[in-house]
């Protein structure tokens, strides 16, 4: 499968991949930063810092 893009090939190829690489960033740095405010509940709950619930982050409603 051959697409003819035209003189503006280059142009539409850069944006398809800026694109795509900004999505895997903020993909990424979503996910680092889950893993460190997870991390950070944890070691709070550990000191005995609560919720103001009163439930634990891992306790079923």
């Amino acid at each position: 499968m051959t697409m003819s893009l035209g003189p503006y090939a280059s142009f539409i190829v850069t944006s398809y991949a800026a694109a795509a690489l900004v999505i895997v960033i903020l993909i990424g740095w979503v996910m680092l930063d889950y893993r460190s405010q997870t991390q950070r509940l944890r070691e709070l709950e550990q000191r005995g810092i609560t919720r103001r619930s009163g439930r634990s982050a891992t306790e079923p409603r």
